[in-house]
């Protein structure tokens, strides 16, 4: 049964929606309301419109029903309007709308033999009986098959009614027929054609709430989903999750691609000295505000923040986004990042964050790494490795920011660097220049400072 159901309904959730899904599916349904209150008072004033404008055919009578269930019905859909707009309508409200919608038409409808001075069977020939469907459909604009339901069995329950109110009206002359060109050219009643009403509202209805049921589990499924990979885009930069989430394949273990790219490395000085005398919560707090500062720096000028490690962090230029200026720009965040962390201290205890940079150009290797249930984004490759090492070296020499000699040849103009030799960093045979950063572009630090 179990798959018989997937297969008719639909995927559905293994587990209760959370609050906040159910919230957001509800403030969906509430939308929805407003909009079928809206094509509703659409549709009965056009209607209202098509009657003023069209000849008066009854002329017999002065009975005229019409305008008035109009009318009726549109102060009906502006009360209902008002209250969706103030999300006040409970499910035992709109049952009886749903009802009364019903109603009104088919009250219409039984209206046009005293109207047109007809016998009842008269009516049963209306084209007025499309606008049942209308009704019906209007309900699915709020994925509720219930209410589909309900509309589609009172309407098929007073057409029923409808066609029996004209058999027993007049018991010595029933008018049944079983002539179809008599039925069609008399007032006679074929009760296969009214059989063939029924069902044709029944199987829509019927159609419409399994649609429904469907497009419920999927819109279910897809605010949870669609919830969850928000929140789980926030533990990646938003360029990587963007890159995800524009990727035309699946991302699988092992894509990258190799290009030349700009590494950042920074690191709090003395952080594990200065955390010692904070409280758990105050140390979380201070971390955030720093993150936050920095973050706001790095979306100036182009960095994607591949990882946290502690209070350092690795930041690439040129790897999720295109960056043709990705060595300015990394040495410009290094530099904004130093302005930033003399001119304001984080958290509630006002620590001040010295923070230590060390940038590397080079050929990279940029993409996802881990199994086919978890993986990371990150950037591999010697390059990488030598913008790790140069970020303790500034220990070394009382600096905060140092680059190697391809970031600084691959900046050009605007900045003034000072060698600090060559260094044989950990891990490598070759020496590296290394160098420090005197001064950038006029409003490298100025400008950081500024908009503190």
């Amino acid at each position: 049964m179990s798959t018989l159901s997937r297969f008719v309904f639909g995927r559905n959730l293994p587990w209760r929606p959370p609050e906040r899904v159910r919230a957001a599916i509800s403030e969906q349904q509430a939308q929805s309301e407003i909009l079928i209150g809206w094509v509703q008072f659409g549709l009965v004033c056009f209607f209202l419109a098509l009657y003023t404008i069209a000849p008066k055919t009854s002329a017999g009578t002065s009975f005229a029903p019409v305008p008035w269930v109009l009318g009726t019905y549109i102060l009906f859909s502006l009360l209902r309007l008002g209250l969706s707009y103030r999300r006040f309508l409970p499910p035992w409200f709109l049952v009886i709308s749903v009802i009364s919608d019903m109603a009104l038409l088919l009250g219409l409808i039984w209206t046009f033999h005293l109207q047109y001075e007809q016998p009842p069977s008269f009516y049963l020939k209306a084209p007025t009986i499309l606008y049942i469907f209308i009704f019906i459909s209007l309900r699915a604009l709020r994925f509720e098959p219930g209410y589909v339901l309900v509309t589609g069995i009172v309407a098929a329950g007073g057409w029923v009614g409808l066609t029996l109110y004209v058999i027993f009206s007049d018991p010595s002359n029933p008018m049944i027929t079983r002539n179809y060109v008599e039925y069609l050219t008399s007032n006679s009643v074929l009760i296969g054609a009214e059989v063939d009403k029924v069902i044709s509202i029944l199987v829509v209805t019927g159609v419409l709430a399994v649609a429904l049921v469907r497009a419920r589990r999927m819109l279910t499924v897809a605010v949870a989903e669609s919830t969850v990979a928000q929140d789980l885009s926030r533990f990646v930069s938003p360029e990587i999750a963007d890159r995800v989430a524009t990727s035309e394949t699946p991302i699988r273990p092992g894509d990258g691609e190799v290009k030349e790219a700009s590494v950042l490395f920074t690191d709090i000085e003395g952080f594990s000295t200065l955390s010692e005398g904070m409280t758990p919560d105050v140390l979380a707090q201070t971390l955030n505000d720093y993150f936050a500062a920095v973050s706001e720096v790095l979306a100036r000028h182009g960095g994607a923040i591949n990882q946290f490690q502690g209070d350092a962090m690795l930041i690439t230029f040129n790897t999720v986004k295109p960056d043709p200026d990705h060595a300015r720009h990394a040495v410009q965040t290094a530099l904004e990042i130093q302005a930033l962390t003399r001119a304001r201290r984080f958290g509630p205890a006002g620590a001040l964050l010295r923070t230590r940079c060390g940038v590397n150009t080079g050929t990279v290797v940029s993409g996802a790494v881990g199994t086919e249930t978890m993986m990371l984004h990150t950037v591999h490759g010697d390059e990488v490795n030598i913008a790790a090492r140069l970020e303790p070296l500034n220990k070394e020499f009382g600096t905060y920011v140092l680059v190697s000699q391809q970031t600084a040849e691959a900046c050009g103009t605007g900045f003034r660097f000072e060698p600090r030799g060559e260094i044989t960093v950990r891990g490598r045979s070759r020496p590296t220049a290394v160098f420090t950063v005197l001064d950038g572009p006029e409003d490298a630090e100025d400008g950081a400072e500024a908009r503190e």
